[in-house]
């Protein structure tokens, strides 16, 4: 829950140095993410400046041309920080940074888990979208559905069906707005008026896919739309790698459904287990390519199996709180008997009747033990008797 009093944020000249470093670098570049946890914000951004008129010198050095100063050198030139903050304030769009109430403290996380891929680290910030605050989210143990862009209308079913679940309980779902079980988990937690976040590798401002642009529209009037990249960027491969950390990030578990051995998917679920959260995946048939890197990660990667949204509750609730049943049948008349009546009622013929005398012999027991099973079978309603002889009760 919130806390009441004034809202705390973080100090102007830090929001605008973040503002500004979000454009330097590609995102979870681990060189600046280092030397801002290492030197702050505001100092890193003063350094990668006063660097930037020695650029001209450093050039005709090979190595100095290396460095992440040289790497990042025209954008530097082009930075306005002010008018990036202003423009996205007009269109809506905010920016929370490390040091704002509404700052979700778990993705600090990504600071202390190393790299992956060559990204690592958390954001300098996130441009957010819709009236959802991202402490809010966080503080309900969100749930991150994901999966194939080339989904199958089972895979679709099921990431609607646990997302749909998720939500009813009242824990948002975090996905990528992109094809196929991301856009399944979305449109579930949508249909019971649930609340879901879109965590994109482009501007918040940008529909990626065009024809999500109606999708993405609908979670930012209930949800959030959110972003590490600035108003007006557009994805790449590279930004798409890095927006998997905070998929992974953001949400208390990972629930992957359809991963081909070479997905995106699994790229978020390994960052969620570098975290140390809750990794699971849904089964696929054993004959499809789109679930083979989901059995792998069951098989040889310790994921939870889940079926259903009510496993995936269980998974997340605290210890002993949203315990399932083991599912069984239901018990039958026949499933309380004992062996040995057991052994006589398998004795009994379906439809000619016959003696006591009769079922010993096939029953391979003596008379004496068979006459009170015949009893006990009849007072349980799973036998007949007609003239002194006995068969199974007819339905």
């Amino acid at each position: 829950m919130v806390s009441a009093g004034p809202a705390r944020r973080a100090p102007d000249d830090e929001r605008l140095a973040r503002a500004a470093l979000g454009r330097l670098a590609e995102p979870g570049d681990p060189r600046l993410t280092a030397m801002v946890l290492e030197e702050g914000a505001v100092r890193a951004l003063a350094t990668l400046t006063a660097q930037r008129r020695r650029a001209a010198a450093a050039a005709e050095d090979a190595e100095a041309s290396r460095t992440l100063v040289a790497d990042v050198a025209a954008r530097l030139a082009a930075l306005d920080p002010g008018r990036d903050l202003a423009e996205a304030a007009r269109i809506g769009v905010r920016f929370v940074v490390p040091g704002d109430d509404e700052w979700p403290e778990c993705l600090d996380d990504l600071d202390r888990c190393g790299t992956h891929l060559g990204r690592g680290g958390r954001p300098m910030g996130l441009w957010a979208r819709g009236p959802l605050r991202l402490d809010e989210v966080v503080e309900r143990a969100p749930v991150a559905v994901v999966g194939s862009r080339s989904s199958t209308s089972y895979g679709d079913d099921a990431a609607g069906e646990i997302a749909a679940e998720v939500a009813r309980a009242g824990h948002p779902v975090v996905s990528g707005g992109a094809f196929g079980i991301d856009k399944a988990a979305h449109r579930g937690a949508l249909a019971v008026s649930g609340q879901t976040v879109a965590v994109l590798a482009n501007g918040v401002d940008r529909a990626y896919p065009a024809s999500h642009a109606d999708l993405l529209a609908r979670i930012a009037e209930t949800g959030l739309v959110v972003s590490e990249m600035p108003p007006a960027a557009t994805p790449t491969k590279l930004r798409f790698l890095a927006r998997n950390r905070l998929i992974a990030g953001l949400g208390s578990a990972t629930v992957v459904v359809e991963a081909a051995t070479r997905s995106g998917a699994l790229n978020t679920s390994t960052w969620a287990e570098m975290l140390n959260r809750i990794v699971m995946g849904v089964p696929g048939p054993v004959t499809s390519a789109t679930s083979e890197g989901v059995h792998e990660l069951i098989r040889g990667r310790g994921g939870l199996l889940v079926t259903r949204g009510a496993e995936v509750l269980e998974a997340v609730a605290p210890m002993g709180q949203a315990t399932l049943p083991v599912p069984r049948q239901p018990q039958r008349p026949e499933d309380r008997l004992s062996l040995h009546d057991q052994q006589v009622r398998d004795a009994l013929p379906a439809w000619e009747p016959v003696t006591a005398e009769h079922i010993a012999r096939a029953a391979g027991l003596s008379l004496e033990s068979v006459i009170p099973a015949l009893d006990r079978l009849l007072e349980a309603g799973l036998s007949e008797r007609w003239e002194g002889r006995y068969r199974l009760r007819r339905a």
